[in-house]
């Protein structure tokens, strides 16, 4: 059985987020998918482990944001690849607290959708949500990331919590093109495409990037990075 057949789907990208009392928290999620329009509902796709999941059983509500496709690296590992656990991820972060007292984030979201928790199917590793569609806004005409752009162009990488995670075989890098990648997240970094949004113009090899620069979705320093195969 070939599961790369299971990347073919179409995602999006988002940041979930939710409550319980006084906390918050998020995450990056791409699976969102609208179930019925009359009533509006919508469902997500949780792993038990996260923090957010944690929230969401708590409160019975989740925020979703749904990022546009200029997101920096920097935001999507911001809650991608970190616990709400370690650090407050909405630290430095533009948001609002919607009508359900949920977080939205503002910064790169064309819109936003707020539900609270009508059913959940248990999943193993995931719960799924369904939510009761109570308000949503748009911000802008942007074009919404997809999770192939996210993978193909950005060079993102699966958390191992995500529903669509799939371990990858890594082949031998080409001698004219040697690739780095991110021993903490699995970011690879490609000196075809650079690092534009953190200044690293494409064509630049990895040896010439400088030393204060830090692996765009997790933070890692450059010293964590390791060639490709």
């Amino acid at each position: 059985m070939n599961t790369k057949s299971f990347q073919k789907i179409g995602y999006g990208l988002y940041i979930i987020s939710s409550k319980s009392g006084d906390k918050i928290d998020g995450q990056i999620a791409n699976t969102v998918f609208q179930v019925t329009s009359k009533p509006p509902s919508i469902a997500i796709s949780i792993n038990k482990l996260n923090l957010t999941h944690e929230y969401i059983v708590s409160s019975r509500l989740f925020s979703i944001s749904i990022l546009a496709k200029t997101a920096p690296m920097t935001l999507i590992g911001q809650f991608g690849f970190k616990s709400g656990r370690d650090v407050n991820k909405f630290e430095k972060i533009n948001y609002k607290i919607g009508v359900t007292g949920a977080p939205i984030v503002l910064d790169e979201t064309v819109s936003c959708i707020e539900a609270k928790v009508v059913n959940e199917m248990d999943c193993g590793t995931h719960t799924i949500f369904l939510g009761e569609i109570v308000d949503c806004e748009v911000f802008s005409d942007a074009e919404p990331m997809t999770y192939a752009y996210y993978h193909e162009v950005k060079g993102g990488k699966s958390p191992k919590t995500a529903p669509t995670y799939v371990q990858e075989e890594v082949s031998a890098p080409a001698q004219d093109r040697v690739r780095f990648v991110c021993k903490v997240c699995g970011y690879v970094y490609d000196p075809v495409k650079g690092d534009p949004d953190n200044g690293v113009e494409a064509g630049t090899s990895f040896e010439a990037i400088p030393d204060t620069w830090t692996c765009p979705i997790c933070g890692a320093p450059k010293k964590d990075f390791s060639p490709e195969g």
